[in-house]
């Protein structure tokens, strides 16, 4: 008996109570309850906490607007007391006002006068006119003396300190009323709660005045009467009153007050809290008791729900399972799934040797382009499309899968019996894919292709990681024959991926600056770079070379002389590319430098090189030290490198052509052509490629093609350049279709850069019929 029985038959003999679930359900259930009256009464006294809060900041906050009104009320009085000293003698502010000096009644002095203003207008309960020495010039009522001998040594502070500030002079300008100095403070007067300002006043004194230069008015209003009811309104405090101390009930709470400059206890404010908190749970309290019966009535009803919830959560975790082995785009299996199906059908084809399994990369052509081109979405719809069209071609038993991207792979197993199924199968996949797409309700139509290889298990001994590997260097050779293709692996793949190996790492050497060998490498080791130059020659009747173009070759030892197609690749894949392209312009900059004005330099540069933002002042500091003027470099750009291009790779093409370098487009009509290149990089010259050219007189579509690039060129101002000239014919039409210049075999073919040196125009100028 297995454990899985033995488990089974123990929970067959001990099932579980459906009383004893439903009284932990019950349990549960009552917790769930319990937990929502604890946060209920926890809810609640937070709020009762933060409105407690806000009352006592509201009380401040009242406070300390009392303070500021106090500070700008004295500026006030004091404006109006400034107006009183100049229409009455200072030395007699202690008679009635001029109005009233000549009747024979008593009338109140004009200090009694402006006193009753800022008690009965401004509300203040006592106001004095005193001089820096607590004296008192202008009054000589007793009771108003003695009242403020008490009060003088909590306001003295406060002269003082405005006395200081006069001294030094902090505000020469304070006759203005928004430069007033003045000092307004919390604090206990006479037993009370009050606030108090003082401003000084300086009086229009004459030089033989003994009255003193500065006096100062105070004012001051309790805090406990007419304020505090106000507040209460304002600010809804229930029953507020003031107290010496703390004596609140168990209802009410306190606010102690401070006094503003020594921040010692003045007094406290209590009133009785308004607790929404409280308020609320009250309130809550029968339907929480409602909710509980409720929620326990229907929790029974949550059982059956559950179920049902579990059967969904079941169809849920198998989508989840299902996401987690397929693309979410295309429903097809992804990587991971793929690989455990790879790995099955290789160890079938290890026990039986009939079973041999074939595996197919396959890598969309020109994909990016369309989705960079046309956003996403249309991205997106391609791949579905792509996939509808290879699933008609491939059987049931084929696994497609995407492995991310552009790119797929495809299993075919037990292909052993017919060994051509998976190449048929693939090259039908490639004319599948290279017909036209209808895209976005057939607003867009794009025309694709794919690049597929080929490796059967038994080629690589039925292992899994081995056999991508094969299958990936097929591709990779597929891509690099021009895309489109169906390569099959061979072991002679192994020695290209030694081969590029090897030059990618002599290449590593050759580029190494001198300084940073440990151990420099003798020049019979890896070769040497050379410079060919082809000429441009002008298409009218004399032929005049009028530009020579770079052309990289490099000397292996080994392989003799590589043109670009087998380095430069590997440069762009290792990163070299940078370094190969500044050793290339900094020689054909420094050559041209020697030959005639009249004779420019047409040099390629990578996207990478681009993309480098120090790639423009590099270039103008080669022309600076060469002593070559700008306008004799034409550097020359791929479509690829102004596709989607960067910011920085447009800041670099704007430098170089606003000091005058000339920018051509090369192999135009060749990559993913877009007029908006014309418009948007300003470009000087369009380099007809001679894949073009060669259909001259042999198929009317090249003929037509070029005729419009050239009329196209012409319109927008755009010199032309033809590549790949070799018959005379070619010369003859792009002459007459009004071409600018003609490169190719027929007027020049490249030489070395010494060659071109020694014999200069003697080579290159002789004088072509044409």
């Amino acid at each position: 008996m297995t454990a899985d029985n033995r488990i089974s038959r123990i929970f067959r003999k001990a099932p579980v109570s459906p009383g004893l679930i439903l009284l932990l359900l019950t349990t549960s259930g009552l917790g769930i309850v319990a937990l929502v009256v604890i946060a209920a009464i926890w809810a609640g006294t937070e709020s009762d906490a933060a409105a407690l809060d806000r009352q006592r900041l509201l009380v401040n906050t009242r406070l300390l607007d009392q303070v500021e009104r106090v500070s700008n009320e004295v500026r006030l009085m004091k404006a109006g007391l400034d107006t009183l000293l100049r229409v009455n003698d200072i030395s007699r502010l202690d008679m009635p006002p001029v109005e009233f000096r000549y009747q024979e009644s008593k009338k109140p002095t004009a200090v009694a006068s402006f006193r009753e203003l800022a008690t009965n207008l401004f509300g203040y309960d006592a106001a004095f006119i005193v001089a820096a020495d607590g004296s008192m010039p202008f009054d000589t009522d007793p009771s108003i003396v003695k009242r403020f001998k008490w009060i003088r040594p909590l306001i003295q502070p406060m002269i003082e300190d405005l006395q200081e500030q006069l001294d030094v002079g902090v505000s020469s300008n304070w006759g203005v009323l928004g430069d007033v100095p003045n000092r307004a403070s919390l604090l206990r007067i006479e037993g009370r709660p009050a606030v108090a300002g003082v401003v000084p006043v300086k009086p229009n004194t004459s030089s033989q005045s003994k009255l003193p230069t500065t006096l100062y008015l105070i004012a001051f209003r309790f805090l406990d009467g007419k304020a505090l009811d106000a507040l209460s309104r304002e600010q809804g405090l229930i029953g507020a009153r003031y107290a010496r101390a703390a004596d609140q009930e168990l209802n009410e709470v306190e606010f102690q007050i401070e006094s503003t400059s020594t921040s010692e206890p003045i007094g406290f404010i209590i009133w009785e809290p308004d607790l929404p908190g409280t308020r609320v749970i009250g309130r809550l309290t029968p339907m929480l008791s409602l909710a509980a019966i409720t929620f326990l009535a229907l929790f029974f009803a949550l059982i059956i729900g559950i179920r049902r919830s579990m059967k969904k959560l079941t169809e849920s975790e198998l989508y989840a399972r299902h996401l987690a082995n397929h693309d979410v785009l295309t429903g097809l299996p992804n990587r991971a799934m793929f690989n455990e199906r790879l790995n099955h059908c290789l160890s079938n084809g290890e026990k039986l040797t009939s079973n041999d399994t074939a595996l197919a990369l396959i890598d969309l052509d020109k994909f990016k382009q369309v989705n960079d081109e046309h956003g996403h979405p249309v991205g997106d719809e391609l791949l579905l499309k792509v996939v509808q069209r290879i699933e008609v071609i491939i059987s049931t038993n084929h696994t497609l899968a995407r492995l991310g991207g552009d790119e797929f792979a495809l299993l075919i197993p037990s292909c052993a019996l017919d060994v051509s199924a998976g190449p048929e199968i693939c090259q039908a996949i490639i004319e599948a894919v290279s017909k036209p797409f209808a895209l976005k309700q057939d607003s867009v139509k794009a025309t694709i292709g794919c690049s597929i290889g080929i490796v059967h298990g038994k080629d690589a001994g039925f292992d899994q990681i081995e056999m991508l590997r094969c299958a990936d260097l097929a591709l990779y050779e597929a891509k690099s024959q021009g895309r489109g293709k169906l390569i099959a692996y061979d072991r002679r793949m192994n020695l290209q991926v030694q081969e590029r190996d090897s030059l990618r790492s002599d290449l590593e050497l050759l580029l190494q600056e001198p300084g940073l060998q440990p151990q420099p490498v003798a020049l019979t080791d890896v070769g040497q770079l050379e410079v060919d130059l082809q000429g441009v020659h002008a298409a009218d009747c004399f032929g005049a070379l009028t530009c020579v173009e770079a052309l990289v070759r490099w000397r292996h030892p080994q392989h003799g002389l590589l043109t670009p197609d087998r380095f430069i690749q590997i440069a762009e894949d290792s990163g070299l590319i940078s370094t190969l392209g500044a050793r290339v312009l900094q020689e054909a900059i420094t050559a041209a430098a020697t030959w005639s004005s009249a004779i420019s330099i047409a040099v390629n540069i990578s996207p990478s090189q681009l993309r480098k933002p120090n790639f423009a002042s590099q270039v103008e500091k080669i022309l600076v030290e060469a002593g070559l003027p700008p306008h004799r470099l034409e550097l020359e750009v791929t479509e690829a490198a102004l596709l989607n291009s960067e910011e920085t790779t447009r800041a670099n093409l704007r430098s170089l052509r606003s000091i005058g370098v000339k920018i051509a487009l090369d192999d135009f009509g060749t990559g993913f052509s877009s007029l908006s290149h014309l418009i948007n990089f300003d470009v000087d010259r369009i380099k007809i490629d001679k894949s073009f050219v060669n259909l001259i007189g042999t198929r009317a579509e090249g003929t037509a093609i070029v005729s419009a690039i050239i009329a196209l060129s012409k319109s927008l101002g755009k010199a032309v350049t033809a590549e790949g000239v070799e018959t005379v014919g070619q010369r003859d039409f792009l002459v007459a279709l009004g071409c600018t210049d003609l490169q190719g075999y027929l007027l020049s073919r490249p030489v070395s850069l010494d060659t071109f040196s020694q014999e200069n125009h003697a080579y290159f100028g002789s004088v072509m019929s044409i």
